[in-house]
Order: structure tokens, then sequence, then C-alpha cells
């Protein structure tokens, strides 16, 4: 079990294994080993350095970068010093990280590359409070700024023994009530939240993991996700704790170059990911020989028949093992050489993942441990269990944490690790609780113990026939489609649901390059009868076991994704609805015009 404190933990773990490898990341395409000794040694370092600049106790210290082992070398130092660390998406535009330097009060800032360190720069001048920025990438010029050094001169600084004292009384009083993170919520809504999160809060979210997951210092991490999300942040805390080899995936469209290269056993992933390589899969599916496509069905019905036996514990009879063993060789192994071939589970969410994708994916010998959890809960409400698994539900709460439905539908949540409450926001903490439970803001189902998640209560639509929609279940339903990059669902106070869809161009484009369709620009593109057709035949077969009052009557594509630098989106790629329905209001209304 981890040390109560973070910073102790590292300590410990760094003792323990020594020469052991605990971080790895990609440079010049190699692959290179950082020593849990070296992590002791740097983190060390780099908080000396930090004491060096006068950082006191609960200082508050920003993190503004990409993955890459020197984010959680930086978190560690932080909060080895009794600071509090306080990530900003890589993605973020320099107003968004000011109103967090702001807030926060942060003099000191560490930054990843050219893009973060130019944004921060920008806040030199005019931020009351930042006054030095540590850049991770050696390769970004730092001429003529004399309030910015690079990490490694950081650690250099820190080497020397002036701070030796200072560090380990700080270490000494380290104490699992500090405060350790403030994560800034994405605000869907209003301006952004920072999530007070304690040592306690993650030390109890360890226990609980150590209870339902059966894991080990032999497994593999890939860290892909944003650090700067609780989801990926405090998962890498977790394998860290237990031992893992964290591995660094510094960009996410090499995803599958890394999954071939590392072949971790664990990854934690977004619903999006699996969509887009069942799609994929799928997408060739069609265009392959009868005999092929009949053997994948078989191969994958093979799957859920062991799949399913082996939740159940119950025994395999002798003929379909023989079976599965064919089917092994011939699919499904190849299926899961596709990520790495070592795969033991993905743990996933973040958003509503479709039962028919998740059963697939199990089916085939990847099981994903789906779950619900928010930033305010340290991540994990819910997840699977080993054996007791329910398909279409986010599983059961974790060890510690109590879950009930109120009276009007709304997911409340009571245990250790849900935040003390929002960084100076007295008022908008006081909302959020009742009675010391957690008010999530999602609405869902409690039945024998799985939890249902159904929507957001403010997602929420009610039809101008009186009818209520899930959006996030229609956009689940159709988005599925590998023809299909983004989708917003319109039907609030509407005569019937329809649909803003940006496709996937990459994907259409080789169709419609199949199909000889002639186009000089995207608009033209999506313009095309054919084209338009071609998706309404889509859209009708994937919402089929949809409801007639939540099926999408008329839809409109889109030329242009959704941004996060357009507003649109936030920094996790949840959809803005109401600056999505201002800005396309033209387009929406067109498509009710009788």
């Amino acid at each position: 079990m981890p040390e109560q404190h973070l910073a102790l933990m590292v300590a410990k773990q760094a003792k323990k294994y020594g020469a052991r490898t605990a971080l790895r990341y990609r440079a010049n395409g190699q692959w290179h080993d950082i020593s849990w000794q070296e992590v002791g040694e740097r983190v060390r370092a780099a908080a000396k350095g930090l004491l060096e600049m006068g950082i006191p106790e609960g200082g508050m210290v920003g993190i503004f970068s990409q993955n890459c082992p020197e984010w959680t070398l930086a978190d560690f130092a932080i909060l080895s010093i009794r600071g509090v660390s306080v990530p900003i998406y890589a993605t973020n535009t320099a107003k968004q990280a000011e109103y967090i330097v702001s807030e926060a009060e942060m003099a000191v800032i560490f930054v990843g590359g050219s893009d973060q360190y130019a944004k921060a720069a920008s806040l030199l001048g005019s931020s009351r409070h930042l006054q030095k920025i540590i850049v991770f990438d050696k390769s970004v010029s730092l001429a003529g700024n004399d309030q910015a050094m690079y990490f490694d001169d950081l650690i250099e600084m820190g080497r020397k023994p002036d701070q030796d004292r200072e560090l380990d009384a700080r270490m000494k009083r380290a104490d699992m009530n500090d405060l350790a993170t403030l994560i800034y919520t994405s605000g869907t809504t209003g301006e952004p939240k920072g999530v007070m999160l304690h040592h306690s809060n993650f030390y109890f979210s360890f226990q609980a993991h150590n209870k339902r997951l059966s894991v080990s210092d032999q497994d593999v991490s890939m860290c892909f996700l944003p650090l700067s999300h609780v989801f990926e942040r405090a998962w890498t805390y977790f394998a860290l704790g237990t031992g893992m080899v964290v591995n660094y995936c510094d960009d996410t469209g090499k995803i599958v170059v890394y999954l071939q290269e590392v072949k971790p056993t664990i990854m934690c992933a977004v619903p999006r990911f699996y969509e887009k390589i069942y799609g994929t899969i799928f997408e060739k599916l069609e265009s392959a020989p009868p005999s092929k496509r009949n053997l994948f069905m078989w191969a994958v019905e093979l799957g859920n028949q062991v799949f399913r036996r082996t939740k159940e514990k119950q025994p395999l009879p002798w003929d379909l093992k023989l079976k599965y063993r064919i089917a092994e060789k011939l699919v499904l192994k190849k299926l899961r050489d596709v990520v790495g071939g070592r795969i033991r589970f993905f743990p996933c969410a973040g958003a509503p993942l479709s039962q028919h994708i998740e059963e697939f994916f199990h089916a085939v010998g990847i099981p994903i441990k789906y779950g619900y959890g928010l930033t305010e809960t340290t991540a994990t409400v819910t997840c699977h269990e080993e054996y007791h698994y329910r398909p279409g539900t986010v599983g059961k709460p974790i060890y510690g944490v109590d879950v009930k439905i109120a009276p009007n539908g709304e997911i409340l949540v009571r245990g250790e690790t849900v935040m003390k409450g929002y960084y100076k926001k007295p008022e908008a903490t006081a909302e959020v609780f009742e009675d010391h439970w957690f008010k999530t803001g999602d609405v869902g189902v409690l039945e024998d113990g799985y939890l249902t998640i159904t929507d957001r209560i403010k997602d929420l639509m009610k039809t101008s026939g009186g009818k209520y929609i899930a959006p996030q279940l229609i956009e689940t339903t159709i988005g599925k489609d590998h023809f299909i990059e983004q989708i917003s669902i319109i039907g609030d106070q509407r005569k019937y649901v329809s649909a803003l869809i940006v496709p996937a161009f990459e994907a259409l484009e080789e169709y419609a390059k199949s199909r000889n369709i002639a186009y000089s620009s995207r608009e033209e593109l999506i313009a095309h009868p054919e084209i338009v057709q071609f998706f309404a035949e889509r859209i009708e077969k994937n919402q089929q076991e949809l409801a007639g009052f939540e099926k999408v009557k008329k839809f409109k594509l889109l030329a242009k994704q959704f941004t996060q630098e357009d507003g649109e989106m936030t920094p996790t790629m949840k959809l803005k609805r109401k600056v999505i329905n201002e800005k396309y209001h033209q387009v929406i209304d067109s498509m009710y015009e009788e």
C-alpha cells in the first residue's frame, strides 16, 4: 500500500526499486528508461530548486504541458515541498491559462514546449503573481527572458546541499490532510472551478482500487490521456504506487505505433478510443469477401460464449475449447495484436460507451473496466468487478464509496474520495453538497448495486411534445459510426430531434473516391446528394434501437470540427451545447422550417 502522502510514496518506491525502470519515454525513434533511483534523485533535486525560489508550504505551482516524464517529476517535486500542483491542459488558450494562474496566485509555472511557453510568457507582464517559467523542452529558445529557465537547470540548482535540511523538515511534516492539487473542471457551463483534492483523497482511492483491481508491479501502463485530467493523473499515481512501469504517449496520433512498441498490459482510455477502433474494423469488414466476414463473426461469437462462461465461472465444454483455439489463431489474437497483444484490461470512463462496443471488446479478449467518476470524486465512483459484470452499466461502487439516487434521479455520492470543496468558491461548494452527499449533476439508476448513467441533468432535453431526450445516449448510439467524427444532438423545445454532424473526413474522402464523386472542397463534398443520402441511411441503421421520439429526423453535415479554440469544446472534449446552439442557430433553425 502506498504511503498516505504522495511525496512519501515516491521516496519509498525509489528506495525499494532502485535501478528498476520506473518511467519510459520515446525520443528520436527510441524508448528510453528512467530508473526509480533516478526518479528519486531528480524529484528531490527539483524540490530543492523550488525551495531556492522561495515556494512556501501550500504554495501553488502550475504544470502546463503535454504528457512527459518531466510532468510527473515536477508534480512530485511540488508535492515534496508540501506545495500544491495545479495542472493546466496543454491545449488551453492563454486566456484560459491566465484565469487559473490568477486565481491560484501562482508564482512559478512549469511548461512543456514552445506553444505553452509562448502562452505563459505572454502572462509575465500582466500577471500580478507569475514570476518564473520552467521549461521542460530544451529546444525552446529562452533568449531575452531572464524569468525563464530549463527544468534541467532547476535540477542542477537543487543538487547543492543548501536546502536539504528544509526539504527534510517539510517531508517530515507531510500529512495526508495536505492539499495536493487543484484540478480545474472543464466548465461546460460557467467559469471553471478549482477542485481541491487532498492527499487523503488519493490514499483512499488507492485502497479502493487495490480491492477492486488485480494489478502488480509486473504490469506495464501506457500514459495516454492528458495528465491534466483526474482520470490519468490518479491512475498514474496508482500505477507508480503499485510499482508498474509507466510509458508516456506524447503524441496521441501515434498511439497505435506506441502500443505496438510498448505492448502495455493496462491503459486508460475514453470511449471514443474504442469507437474509433471498432468503426475501423467493421468498415474494413464491409468490403471483405463473405468468407472472411463469416469467419470473423464466427470467431467473435465464440469469444462471446467464452467470455460469458468465464464471467459466470462456468467450465468450458471441450468442443467450445477446441473451436475457441481455432478462433484465437485465425482472428482474435490478430485483433488483440492491434493494441499490443498484452492488454489485461482497459480502464475506461469519461463518456457513455455503447454496450454493443463494450461487449465486442470483451469477446475478442480485451476486457474493458468501464466505470464512472468525476474530478470531484478523485475519479472512480464505480467500475466493473472481475467476475460480477453487467453490460450496459458502469459497475458497482468501489470500496468506501456510497451511492444513492435522489428523488429527481440525480446520482449522489459520499465517501473519503469526495473533495472538500471548490477553491475560493464557498457558495458553489454549498450548492453541490446536501447532508454530506455530493450532487454529481448526473442522472442514473441503481439496480442490484449496479449503476447505469442516463445523462447529465443540465443536458436533458424536452421536446415541444413533452418527451424527455437524453442527448448523450443518442450521440453515443449514432456517433459510433466510422464515418462520424462528432455529433451534437438538438431537440430542446423542438418538435423533433435533429443533429449537427461532423464527418470523419479521412474515411469519407476515401468513400467518395471509391464512388467517383467529384468535389473541390469539403463544403462541396458534404452537400453532394449522394453523400447526404449515404449519411441518412447510416443514421437510420444505427438508431434502430432508439424509441421513435429519440430518433434523428433531420441532420446537417458540417465541414469544420467543433474545437476548444472556438469555444465549442471543453479541454476534456465535451460539447459546450449552449455555444454550439448559438453559433449554428441559423443552420439549426433551417432543419425546423416547414
